[in-house]
């Protein structure tokens, strides 16, 4: 079988949050890990809270984020997920609510196929606070997730979903099979399968289920 396999990012694919790196520069990292976690758990709205953290990002220079690029490590056992959905000749996705302008230059060294995230309004080499085109949220994962099984002709069937917050609920219920990934409560509970140890290379077990 030839899977799609499509990953969140922060604290999937990753083990950071990467908003929360961007804050510790604009001196609000507790305030945004506060609202984050409280997203992730579902009790706040993602597009809404998503806004408001960007917000808090106003002001910060761009450079900013090459330091945030620097501190972006890989989930254990990423390589080797990645490795098995190679031989099994799939395809590996991510689609995240962090920032194109970090993704775009982490995900390519961990051989990662396609990926889709939000993007952060910069103007005059500075945050604005604001994002500019369309907002993945849960809805747009999902959607997501749709559009790269046809543009890759694998079936929904044959697709898995890797999660830890409610943000990726919808795409996770969509897919052939879910796995939830050190996730919430409210994460697990909706899963095919769940990982609680922080190690990717325990999801390949169910590459074949």
């Amino acid at each position: 079988m030839n899977p799609l396999v499509v990953l969140d990012a922060d604290s999937t694919t990753i083990q950071q949050e990467v908003i929360e790196l961007i804050a510790e520069a604009a001196g609000t990292r507790e305030l945004v890990a506060n609202i984050t976690d409280r997203a992730m758990r579902g009790e706040l709205d993602f597009a809404q809270s998503l806004r408001e953290r960007v917000s808090t990002l106003a002001g910060t220079p761009a450079t900013a984020l090459d330091d945030v690029v620097k501190r972006v490590l890989p989930s254990k056992g990423l390589s080797e997920l990645v490795a098995a959905i190679r031989e099994r000749h799939g395809i590996v996705g991510v689609v995240s609510g962090g920032f194109h302008e970090v993704l775009d230059r982490v995900l390519p060294q961990y051989d990662i196929d396609i990926w889709t995230a939000n993007r952060l309004e910069i103007i005059d080499a500075k945050l604005t606070g604001k994002l500019y085109g369309p907002i993945v949220d849960a809805k747009a994962k999902a959607e997501t997730l749709r559009h790269w099984s046809t543009l890759t002709n694998i079936p929904l069937s044959q697709s898995f979903a890797i999660g830890d917050g409610a943000n990726d609920l919808q795409m996770m219920a969509i897919a052939g099979k879910s796995i939830a990934f050190n996730a919430k409560p409210i994460v697990r509970e909706a899963a095919t399968y769940s990982v609680d140890e922080p190690d990717l290379a325990h999801v390949i077990q169910f590459l074949d289920s």
